[in-house]
């Protein structure tokens, strides 16, 4: 008796646990490409899973929180204008009450950066927002790091 009550109570556990998992629907990858001996492009790409998107770097205030990147300081490195984007999907969004610009499935983001020496590590992070068509997960910020030779 007490090995099935301990069977079901682990079957119980493990039932609530797979639902408690924190939701997780962009996955950050991070890449380089040197374009010559002191340029360089380092690309930051999300990959968004079906039916979530993040937003655009240029939303409106008053909507939510847009994707920023930025760059940590560096002697190293010097950021070359700002970080582009691809061309957005905009709508209206019935939750913001006004026009969105946001991406599914996936979004590569780029900066370009002059080297100030051939080989360093370009740090940062990205601060973005989730939503699909029923909720939106809070602000989260991922910190990426890409060696660059």
């Amino acid at each position: 008796m007490k090995r099935i009550t301990l069977i079901l109570s682990f079957l119980v556990l493990s039932v609530f646990a797979a639902s408690a998992q924190i939701e997780n629907p962009v996955k950050w990858s991070y890449g380089q490409k040197k374009i010559s001996k002191t340029e360089a492009i380092v690309f930051i790409k999300a990959s968004i899973e079906d039916g979530w998107h993040i937003y655009s770097q240029n939303v409106k205030d008053g909507g939510p929180v847009k994707t920023s990147v930025t760059f940590a300081p560096s002697k190293d490195y010097v950021k070359v204008g700002t970080t582009s984007e691809p061309k957005p999907v905009t709508k209206f969004e019935k939750s913001f009450d006004m026009n969105v610009s946001y991406f599914e499935k996936q979004v590569i983001f780029q900066q370009k950066v002059k080297l100030n020496k051939p080989s360093t590590t370009v740090k940062g992070k990205v601060e973005f927002m989730v939503c699909n068509d029923s909720k939106c997960l809070p602000p989260t910020e991922v910190e990426f790091s890409v060696q660059v030779k």
